[in-house]
């Protein structure tokens, strides 16, 4: 309710002010206690216990500065980054834009964030406290090999992460979708393995690894695959999208990763794919137009374990968690499931 009484004053912001001022609230609200969540809602993922399924996405909290705040809201969990090795700044701005008419988010960041030395001095500081906090690991644009980029980064942080997120998805860095093929995920993957047993040993966190919803269905295939056999925590789908379905926005023409109510039903269908050709062996993250209990309950029932949101709390605000799981508790009595756990892949 307060929030759709804000929400006019911060759309007369550009896009990017808008996100930093809400970073900057969060940071001066301080961290409150999470919210208990009811246990129906509880589930489990490669090994860690999430409160509720509903977490936040990678990009909103890129620097890892309040993901305590984050989880004061509601979230059952928060995902940082995608942080890389050295500090960059992104892409030239304007590079964030509000389509509201079609409540959707084009954006053309550009892995912007002030880099893995300045993330880690946070991290470090919650490393005690609490609550599943995911850390999203990127490559520099300019870096000589990327693949090294995500080893490091694996290494750096893997003592900190609940669980570690290889990004390799996003359209914004030139080059970086090539990983998702084949005998370049197979590499890469190794080599941010390797890298968590350096430091960890056997009890390292599990690796997610987030993909495009812009994949051939031999790209899919060849993903499940590997995913299975790598022995992946979870796979995230998706991704924004480079696709443009019909929008009404007078920003439709920009370019960069759709995010959003479009990008919806694409992430759905990808989901499904992705579930079929795992079989379901590894846990899949649903993202991509989520802004409901109905939306999540969707994705659920096709096969998500967990989902996440961004683009919506632009929308709807810092309540968006409370709300969703509040819906799916009666959409899980509606449908006569005693817990989330039960409704995974039933569609």
């Amino acid at each position: 309710m307060l929030y759709s009484l804000i929400r006019p004053a911060l759309f007369r912001l550009d896009a990017e002010s808008a996100h930093g001022l809400a970073l900057k609230s969060l940071k001066l609200a301080g961290t409150t206690r999470a919210p208990a969540s009811p246990a129906a809602l509880s589930t489990q993922v490669a090994g860690i216990r999430f409160p509720n399924p509903v977490g936040t996405a990678a990009g909103f909290d890129k620097d890892g500065e309040v993901p305590d705040a984050l989880l004061g809201l509601g979230f059952g969990f928060a995902e940082v980054g995608s942080i890389t090795p050295l500090p960059q700044s992104g892409n030239p701005k304007p590079r964030l834009f509000r389509l509201v008419e079609d409540r959707a988010v084009i954006n053309r960041m550009g892995f912007n964030n002030r880099g893995a030395q300045v993330a880690l001095q946070g991290l470090a500081a919650r490393k005690d406290r609490p609550g599943v906090v995911g850390i999203n690991i990127g490559a520099n644009k300019d870096a000589a090999d990327r693949i090294a980029d995500y080893a490091t980064m694996a290494r750096l942080m893997a003592p900190l992460a609940t669980y570690l997120a290889v990004n390799i998805s996003s359209p914004n860095t030139p080059g970086l979708r090539a990983l998702q093929d084949e005998s370049a995920l197979t590499g890469l993957l190794d080599a941010v393995l390797e890298a968590r047993g350096e430091v960890c040993g056997e009890g390292g966190p599990p690796v997610f690894l987030k993909v495009a919803p812009d994949l051939e269905p031999a790209d899919i295939d060849a993903i499940a695959r590997i995913a299975v056999e790598k022995r992946l925590g979870a796979l995230i789908v998706s991704n924004t999208t480079i696709s443009r379905p019909a929008l009404n926005s007078a920003h439709r023409g920009e370019t960069g990763g759709l995010s959003g109510a479009p990008l919806r039903d694409l992430a759905q269908q990808r989901l499904r794919d992705f579930r079929k050709a795992t079989g379901g062996a590894v846990p899949l993250v649903g993202v991509g137009g989520i802004a409901t209990a109905e939306d999540a309950w969707a994705r659920i029932r096709a096969g998500a374990s967990l989902v996440q949101v961004y683009s919506a709390m632009v929308y709807e605000g810092p309540g968006i968690a409370r709300a969703i799981c509040k819906g799916l508790e009666a959409l899980m009595k509606r449908d006569g499931f005693a817990s989330i756990t039960e409704a995974v892949g039933t569609e």
